[in-house]
């Protein structure tokens, strides 16, 4: 199973993604509330798959993509919005994002996008 970073702003977001990769059987290796922090805890942690919000205060989702990937090209990352435009998606996939997911989401989608980066 996998290790996963939970990035996301909002406390009651990160406890949903984190009780539908648990009961899957995945580990929740970390969780930050900022892009900056993300980063951070990827680094040191090194999970296998990090699913991050867009739109955070600090920095926000594709600037810290961005820097995951400049640590770790291969790094998965799924982004995630409530905000659902074109532009936003493929800013999000340009700058290497594995996957994105709209919210609100069903937790099921999450653990497939997790499921299909391994």
């Amino acid at each position: 199973m996998a290790k996963i970073l939970v990035v996301d702003d909002a406390a009651f977001m990160r406890t949903l993604i984190r009780t539908a990769l648990e009961a899957r059987g995945h580990e929740v290796v970390g969780e930050a509330v900022n892009g900056e922090d993300a980063v951070m805890q990827f680094v040191r942690l090194k999970p296998d798959v990090v699913t991050m919000d867009i739109t955070m205060r600090e920095r926000y989702g594709v600037g810290g993509l961005q820097r995951i990937r400049a640590h770790d090209p291969k790094a998965k990352v799924i982004l995630c919005s409530a905000v659902s435009q074109r532009s936003l998606i493929l800013e999000a996939m340009q700058a290497g994002a594995s996957d994105f997911l709209v919210k609100p989401f069903q937790a099921e989608r999450v653990v497939q996008a997790v499921e299909a980066q391994l």
